[in-house]
C-alpha cells in the first residue's frame, strides 16, 4: 500500500544531530496516522507521501520545522522557596510563570542557594535535526482513527507536533 492521506504509518525511527550523534532510536515501529492530522513533522510526512513498506527516507529538518528556536523568554529564575524539598536538576515541573505560559512543562536546568532556573523550552529546541526511518507497514486507517484524528495506539507517537 501507498502512503496516502488516512493511512496508518508504522516507522522504524532514528533521530540524530546534523553531525549523525544519534538522539533517539524507536525500539519497535511508531505509528501514525497520515494526512496532516499532526502527529508527525510535517517536513517528514511530506516526504513519506506516496512512499512504501521498506522504502527508507531521511529529512534534514532545521529547527523551525523541528521544535522551534530556543526561546529565551522560556527561562525563568524562581525562588527556590516555592519548591518543595527534593527537587533536583534535570525534573520537569508544569509551571505558572505570570506570562501567560501557564501550563508550559519546565525543566529544571541549575539551582543555586536560593534560586532555581526553570526552562520551558523542548531539550531539542533550536537543533537542526536529521531524521531518518525505514517504512515497516501501512495500512489503511479504521473510521475509528480517522474521527480520532490518531493512530490506534496512542502510545506509539513519539513525535507529536503540538501547538
Amino acid at each position: 500500500m501507498i502512503i496516502t492521506k488516512n493511512a496508518v504509518v508504522s516507522l522504524d525511527v532514528d533521530l540524530s544531530d546534523i553531525w549523525g550523534n544519534l538522539i533517539q532510536k524507536s525500539e519497535e515501529p511508531v505509528q501514525y496516522l497520515h494526512g496532516g492530522y499532526g502527529d508527525i513533522f510535517p517536513v517528514v510526512e511530506a516526504a513519506l507521501e506516496g512512499k512504501q513498506e521498506r522504502d527508507r527516507v531521511e529529512v534534514r529538518m532545521e529547527p523551525e520545522e523541528a521544535y522551534g528556536d530556543y526561546d529565551e523568554e522560556l527561562v525563568h529564575l524562581v525562588p527556590r522557596d516555592q519548591f518543595p524539598e527534593g527537587l533536583e536538576i534535570g525534573m520537569r515541573v508544569e509551571g505558572e510563570t505570570g506570562s501567560g505560559n501557564e501550563g508550559i512543562l519546565y525543566t529544571v536546568t541549575d539551582m543555586a542557594e536560593d534560586k532555581v532556573v526553570l526552562d520551558g523550552n523542548h531539550p531539542l529546541a533550536g537543533l537542526a535535526l536529521k531524521f531518518e526511518c525505514t517504512v515497516a507497514g501501512v495500512r489503511p486507517a479504521t473510521e475509528t482513527e480517522i474521527c480520532n484524528r490518531s493512530a490506534d495506539d496512542p502510545t506509539s507517537v513519539i513525535m507529536r507536533v503540538l501547538p
